[in-house]
């Protein structure tokens, strides 16, 4: 399926580059350590941008003040002795690149002993902005990992249920019932309760990953069932099989190139599924841990009656959740367009 280049189409590809680069490149464009702390700051408001001093003298590159508590940890004042210019293409502080796994070089910051929170900071005085880019880049591997593994199944599975029929057919529908009847949510509490209360980071998001990945793999396995079924019907199929061409030759040139568009629907329509089932784990405590960040537990802050109510910019992973699931929305919107002008 060949995608056309229209304005629609860069400005959907520039909406994905944009929402996905500081993800994966989360290290460079963060100021500061997903780890580091600063328990002199818990709870700062996100740091404001200046251009005009207090003289009145206007600077084209912005600057912040250090920000002093006034009495109370939620009270907080900006100190105006000295100025930290913004830059560019900073180096980080040995403790940044240590504790953290942070590069030596940031796209912005500021000089120590200056500070920057464009999103201001947790209970531990950590940088939410930093630890959102780093706990979206956990949660967006949950989702493109768990898609994976349940694409990958579904692929083999139905396209051999819909290209071979019979007892084969038969036997995979009837796993498709059986797994479309498990509830995930509650299978991951299930195997979650028989593990050791302390289990590895690691091992953890593995284990949500081939579960979610293992259940997800029914619904798509039927859709692709029923395309295959429709596609090996088509003359030109049916031709390539009089002439002797073998069960590989047909799925390989003929069936799979019917069924690509929808598999990579089906990839924008799976990705924020698993990214919510990874966020919702880890929301409940069952998922990542800290120190390691992920949108769930930056979410799980908010459970914090004292949280909800004071300090709204703790609702920013919940907003860059939204800005995800719609940018892959609108990508799943356009593929089905991109289809459905083909089939047409």
């Amino acid at each position: 399926m060949r995608i056309a280049w229209n304005t629609k189409n860069r400005a959907l590809a520039f909406v994905l580059l944009a929402v996905h680069l500081p993800v994966v490149f989360a290290g460079f464009f963060s100021p500061n350590g997903y780890a580091t702390q600063n328990r002199n700051l818990p709870f700062a408001p996100p740091t404001k941008l200046h251009f005009v001093d207090e003289a009145g003298h206007f600077h084209f590159r912005p600057f912040v003040y250090e920000s002093t508590e006034a009495g109370s940890a939620s009270n907080y004042q900006e100190s105006r002795v000295a100025r930290f210019p913004v830059r560019f293409f900073v180096k980080s502080a040995g403790e940044d690149s240590s504790n953290s796994g942070s590069p030596q070089l940031h796209f912005f910051g500021v000089e120590q002993p200056g500070l920057i929170y464009l999103m201001g900071t947790d209970g531990f005085g950590r940088d939410v902005f930093s630890r959102m880019l780093f706990g979206g880049r956990i949660s967006l591997t949950a989702g493109i990992l768990a898609t994976g593994l349940a694409l990958s199944l579904a692929i083999v599975l139905g396209v051999i249920s819909g290209f071979y029929g019979h007892w084969v057919d038969t036997m995979v529908m009837r796993g498709v019932d059986i797994f479309l009847a498990l509830p995930w949510l509650c299978l991951l509490f299930a195997v979650r309760a028989v593990l050791p209360l302390h289990i590895r980071t690691t091992e953890t998001f593995l284990l949500f990953v081939g579960i979610i990945g293992i259940v997800g793999w029914a619904r798509p396995a039927r859709l692709i069932r029923g395309l295959v079924l429709t596609a090996k019907e088509r003359n030109f199929v049916l031709a390539s099989r009089a002439f002797g061409a073998s069960d590989f030759h047909i799925l390989r040139r003929h069936i799979l190139p019917q069924v690509t568009g929808t598999l990579l629907t089906l990839v924008a329509l799976l990705i924020p599924q698993f990214l919510l089932a990874e966020v919702t784990l880890s929301f409940l405590g069952l998922g990542v841990g800290e120190p390691l960040p992920s949108l769930g537990n930056l979410l799980a802050e908010l459970q914090k009656y004292s949280v909800l109510t004071s300090y709204w910019w703790m609702y920013c992973p919940a907003i860059a959740l939204v800005v995800l699931f719609l940018a892959y929305q609108w990508t799943a919107k356009t593929l089905q367009d991109e289809i459905t002008e083909v089939t047409l």
